[in-house]
């Protein structure tokens, strides 16, 4: 009797703290549908500054809304697929979870390891190895120009030392540079001619054959101003690209290659590691 008595008093006890220890939500709820509730804070970062009341009702309905739709469409799931459907569900999502956080931890550990610096010689090395692939589907150009108002007094000065554009004509309009509309005088990078059109208003479908042709000197004005031209190389498209034009493109395969490679690496090791610590063992 006196054991069951200390059975009883310990329930009792048990069930009283649990009630006077249960933590009381004090978040403010503002929807709920069934027994999931949606809290002040889910919606905090909807309510960004400088958006107006009224917007910012709107965002916040049309939030709530959407989240209830969500909640109905889940628990309807629920209650009419199957048990074997549910699971099947639960297990693609937690097998997802698993990936997310496998992938997470190998790209912070490879982000912490690899090496990104590609040198030339690898990337000469790849570019020969494929060289098939570096097939150019656009127009390049090499060219420098200048962007005038027409009225300039040493408008005739400038043209010589573009076109001529020797040691000191380069220094000469470098110090200028400031005082023109628009330029570019590295005519040392390869530039797709669709970018020079986006560029210069003044080229038009009826000129534009003008910037394929290498050595040329181009001069065009509209309501804008005077236009420079020299047309310092072209590559027409279908030729192979040059390899410091896809050298970014380069550096990234290589990059990812590495990556790859690492990645591997690092599943191994980790391996390795949990079997030499018996964290991870095989039963027979």
């Amino acid at each position: 009797m006196k054991k069951r008595a200390v059975i009883l008093i310990s329930i009792v006890c048990f069930t009283s703290c649990n009630y006077f220890f249960k933590q009381v939500d004090d978040r403010n709820p503002i929807a709920r549908v069934n027994e999931t509730y949606l809290y002040q804070e889910d919606i905090q970062h909807l309510l960004t500054e400088g958006i107006t009341q009224e917007d910012s009702t709107i965002r916040v309905t049309n939030f709530i809304n959407q989240w209830a739709t969500e909640q109905l469409l889940v628990a309807g799931a629920r209650v009419n697929l199957n048990e074997q459907k549910l699971n099947e569900f639960d297990k693609m999502a937690e097998d997802y979870k698993k990936d997310l956080y496998a992938s997470a931890y190998l790209e912070a550990l490879v982000t912490r390891s690899i090496d990104t610096v590609v040198s030339i010689q690898e990337a000469q090395t790849y570019y020969q190895e494929n060289i098939g692939i570096f097939n150019l589907n656009e127009d390049l150009i090499k060219f420098r120009y200048i962007q005038l108002d027409e009225n300039r007094f040493d408008t005739a000065d400038i043209k010589k030392k573009l076109e001529r554009y020797n040691v000191q004509d380069k220094r000469d309009l470098d110090s200028i540079a400031v005082q023109f509309k628009s330029y570019s005088l590295n005519d040392s990078i390869w530039i797709k001619v669709n970018q020079v059109i986006d560029k210069i208003p003044a080229i038009t479908t009826e000129n534009k054959n003008q910037l394929l042709k290498k050595s040329n000197f181009i001069q065009l004005k509209d309501s804008l101003g005077l236009y420079l031209m020299h047309i310092n190389d072209v590559l027409e498209r279908n030729n192979t690209a040059p390899l410091e034009y896809v050298k970014p493109t380069i550096d990234q395969i290589v990059i990812n290659k590495r990556k790859l490679e690492l990645i591997k690496e690092l599943e191994k090791d980790i391996t390795k590691d949990a079997i030499k610590n018996k964290k991870f063992e095989i039963y027979n």
